[in-house]
């Protein structure tokens, strides 16, 4: 065999395996955890109401005694001076839970806001140091579960265990995410912040 002819089966090989890795994109970011009992359950901002509603199942399995809800950054204090009452997310995520069978006094709303998951990971981590627990339930959906499994590792307290389950109502298509816009920005997005986390994190949140 000539070098050409290697050369051009090796860039063949090459382009097969990009294509391959490319179409496996979607189910390669889906990366969930076996259930048992947990300190807390979590429900992190975004993909109202399924992550909710997931995060209800799981709690009326038994896995966990309370659920914690994520408050995203908003613009509720600009709104407010102009006599605007601006309802957050947080507050629809807890009338779905409590709509769903949750008892009240079972959901809590996280005091901190947040603007991006490595904040919503760090706040969990402080919530569970500060009241000595060590484990929690995550709910987030099924393309963004790999990276919060990595921001776990690298932002949680030592001996802090997270199980990190898809919400799959979502509906996350992980088999043909480039044909709808959305799924295909969600996956650009979440390889993105895996390379981010990956480099040790050197694009930080955005603190206006």
């Amino acid at each position: 065999m000539s070098i050409r002819s290697a050369i051009i089966i090796a860039l063949i090989a090459i382009a097969i395996g990009a294509v391959l890795l490319f179409r496996d994109a979607g189910k390669w970011l889906v990366r969930e955890d076996p259930l048992s009992h947990a300190d807390a359950i979590v429900v992190l901002s975004g993909s109202m109401p399924a992550r909710a509603e997931e995060a209800a199942k799981i709690f009326q399995m038994g896995y966990a005694p309370g659920v914690w809800v994520s408050r995203p950054n908003s613009a509720a204090a600009e709104l407010e001076k102009m006599n605007i009452t601006y309802t957050g997310e947080e507050t629809y995520n807890r009338e779905v839970l409590i709509q769903k069978g949750i008892p009240a006094n079972a959901v809590r709303i996280l005091p901190d806001s947040i603007v991006d998951t490595e904040q919503e990971i760090e706040e969990v981590s402080r919530r569970l140091r500060d009241e000595n627990k060590s484990s929690a339930i995550i709910v987030t959906s099924p393309q963004h579960t790999r990276r919060v499994r990595v921001l776990w590792r690298r932002l949680a307290q030592p001996g802090q265990v997270s199980m990190v389950r898809a919400a799959w109502e979502d509906n996350f298509d992980a088999r043909h995410w480039w044909s709808n816009t959305r799924d295909a920005f969600a996956v650009t997005r979440e390889v993105l912040g895996l390379t981010n986390a990956w480099a040790g994190l050197p694009v930080r949140p955005n603190a206006n």
